[in-house]
């Protein structure tokens, strides 16, 4: 089934070439189904990049989704055209009456700055808060992972000595299995580029919250509430496979000290390119959370999400889902 995005977004034609159906809005309202509809808060400063690799993820499932694009009202970014963010993107106070499924908060190159001094922290704590009733599962990326633990638990991030920066080595943690990460493989590997972090023991420290998968080299990958409501991923699955590389050489043309990313490139030569070690995981993550946290447990009338019990436990939630797949 095919995603739905609006008329001309750019990231069609990327996607099409890809093979990739993307349907646009015209031809989707011929169609008497009731899709998925996500909603993306695209934080990060090229936002045509960024839309690009979250639907291509998004694609690979059997259920039709339907995106909305937001960007903030509180602060405008320079990265990326005006007329853009005017045809294809909407701000909060323009879809708050609405109701969504699913939420995808993105990372923001901020993560050195308190969340306070953020331009646009009120705004977004206010949509935190707002998600809380009016959409089903949220899936926070990297600063947004951080923005959302320290919102919603307390959760503090911490700098570390040197930028997190490469592929690196995952597994999945939790005593039971979960949902999220049916059919990964033992290990594998994520993108990860940060300067800061959150720890283990803040988050095994408050009852709400479940750590799901870890790396030994570089911590906690992906943490969730008890309900599969808001989950928190804090590398990117979903980089294209020449993303680091950019960031690398944009880097060192601009002087700054910057490593060579870890596991990375063929033979850990530049010139050999990068080796691609993450897609089919990339594709899981994204499949698994439309199809078990949001598709499966969603109600069909979308007005209904703040009647929604919340006092099922992690372990029921996971059990249920395996009752409606039958695993």
């Amino acid at each position: 089934m095919p995603i739905r995005i609006p008329n001309n977004l750019p990231a069609k034609e990327t996607l099409k070439k890809e093979r990739i159906f993307v349907m646009e809005e015209e031809r989707a309202l011929n169609q008497d189904i009731r899709p998925i509809r996500i909603i993306i808060l695209n934080l990060m400063p090229n936002k045509v990049a960024t839309e690009t690799q979250l639907l291509r993820s998004l694609s690979n499932s059997p259920i039709q989704v339907d995106i909305d694009l937001m960007c903030t009202a509180s602060y405008t970014p320079t990265h990326v055209n005006e007329e853009h963010l005017i045809k294809y993107y909407e701000t909060f106070d323009e879809i708050k009456d609405r109701y969504y499924d699913g939420m995808i908060i993105t990372g923001a190159p901020v993560e050195q700055m308190k969340f306070e001094e953020v331009k646009y922290w009120e705004e977004l704590t206010r949509i935190m808060e707002w998600s809380k009733t009016h959409v089903y599962s949220t899936l926070h990326i990297c600063w947004g992972a951080q923005a959302g633990l320290y919102y919603h638990y307390g959760i503090p991030k911490y700098d570390v000595p040197e930028k997190v920066f490469g592929i690196f080595e995952h597994s999945m943690t939790y005593s039971k299995p979960v949902k999220l990460f049916r059919g990964f493989d033992d290990v594998f590997y994520v993108p990860h580029s940060r300067h800061t972090e959150i720890r283990r023991e803040d988050i095994a420290a408050c009852p709400n919250l479940r750590i799901l998968s870890e790396s030994e080299e570089c911590g906690v990958y992906a943490v969730s509430d008890l309900h599969g409501r808001q989950i928190f991923i804090t590398g990117h699955s979903e980089y294209d496979a020449d993303t680091l590389d950019k960031e690398y050489r944009r880097d060192l043309e601009k002087g700054l000290p910057i490593k060579m990313p870890v596991n990375y490139y063929k033979n850990d030569d530049p010139e050999q390119g990068p080796v691609l070690r993450w897609r089919s995981s990339a594709t899981l993550l994204y499949t698994n959370w439309l199809n078990y946290y949001v598709y499966q447990e969603t109600p069909f009338d979308l007005s209904l999400l703040e009647e929604i019990d919340h006092s099922k436990s992690h372990d029921e939630f996971e059990a249920n889902c395996s009752e409606l797949t039958g695993n």
